[in-house]
């Protein structure tokens, strides 16, 4: 399907919002968080765009944590309650190890 002079249209709320539509966030392969730019043109046009995720962002992340949502929405009869004795089973496996998760990744010398 080609995009070319397109034209779709949206309304602003009482507070200035509005949705982007379907078409155009198929067209710039927007997701749920993703940040778009505004350029505004001597000409008057304003062209929309997707924003580029920044450096430390990580896409493999991102692509899993996506995965993670939408198979949580489309398939809420998979979640299971995490019973007690599974969690005993893992900090018996773990042991006194203290692992701070907010702590950033070091590279190892081989």
């Amino acid at each position: 399907m080609s995009f070319e002079n397109l034209q779709v249209e949206s309304t602003l709320t009482d507070r200035y919002q509005t949705t982007v539509p379907e078409i155009v966030r198929r067209a710039l392969r927007l997701g749920k968080r993703d940040k778009i730019q505004f350029s505004l043109r001597s000409n008057g046009e304003v062209v929309l765009s997707r924003s580029e995720r920044p450096e430390e962002d990580d896409p493999a992340l991102g692509a899993f944590l996506e995965f993670l949502a939408r198979d949580l929405a489309n398939h809420p009869e998979r979640l299971e309650v995490v019973d007690r004795s599974f969690m005993d089973r893992i900090f018996s496996v773990a042991g006194d190890v203290d692992i701070d998760l907010d702590a950033p990744l070091s590279v190892q010398d081989e």
